[in-house]
């Protein structure tokens, strides 16, 4: 049975969250993303197979290693779908503030 994985089931996973964020700097190897947890190999490379079918890494051969890249057009994907959440949170937020600066104690 094929499962069909989006972004969002790919970022849930802690270890892809942070496989993302070791790419974001800068493209690394399979071998050097794995060199960054302490579990077998095999998991960092089923990690980095279900971040590749999202699209949320692309793959780069250069020679004999394959260098993995942050896709940034997927996490757009992401940040735009956040982003109506984040805007409701920060009117929340403002409104909040303005209410507690008007707020006077009783003394």
């Amino acid at each position: 049975m094929n499962l069909r994985r989006d972004v969002f089931q790919a970022i849930a996973d802690p270890t892809r969250r942070t496989i993302l964020l070791l790419v974001a700097s800068q493209a690394m190897t399979a071998g050097a993303i794995a060199a960054k947890f302490d579990t077998a190999r095999p998991t960092v490379s089923k990690h980095l197979q279900i971040l590749t079918e999202c699209e949320l890494l692309r793959q780069e051969q250069n020679g004999r290693e394959i260098y993995y890249h942050l896709n940034p057009l997927k996490m757009k994907e992401i940040a735009d779908f956040v982003e109506p959440f984040r805007m409701l949170w920060e009117e929340r937020f403002n409104k909040l503030e303005s209410i507690m600066k008007q707020y006077k104690p009783d003394k």
